[in-house]
């Protein structure tokens, strides 16, 4: 076969592959639609179906107030549950400690705003 030959045998092995995936690609997210339906219309009912005859309630848990707070960017926080965020630890490893970025409690915030402010 020349170079003519082969690159029009490509052409249209690479025509009938892209129809192929394609095809395939419409089946999968048409299963996918249907697997996601029944959670959509009544997920929320069966779950507490089951939740009520299989398994006792959930027990509810606090909301866990922030402990830590990003001086850079005040709204980031941590409560100091779980993983440590990115800037914490890009902070401990540059020599930080981490009382730094305590929020201070009520009784203690003019004392230590005002002494972090000297030190800044």
């Amino acid at each position: 076969m020349d170079f003519e030959e082969l690159w029009l045998l490509h052409e249209e092995l690479t025509k009938i592959l892209a129809e192929k995936i394609t095809a395939e690609k419409r089946e999968l997210e048409k299963r996918l639609a249907q697997l996601n339906q029944p959670d959509q219309l009544g997920g929320g009912e069966s779950g507490a179906a089951e939740a009520g005859t299989d398994q006792p309630p959930r027990r509810k848990y606090p909301k866990v107030v922030p402990k830590y707070f990003n001086p850079l960017q005040p709204t980031e926080t941590w409560s100091g549950r779980g993983k440590q965020p990115r800037w914490l630890v890009a902070a401990l490893q540059s020599g930080h400690t981490l009382e730094e970025f305590k929020i201070p409690e009520n009784g203690e915030s003019s004392e230590r705003n005002a002494g972090g402010r000297e030190h800044s």
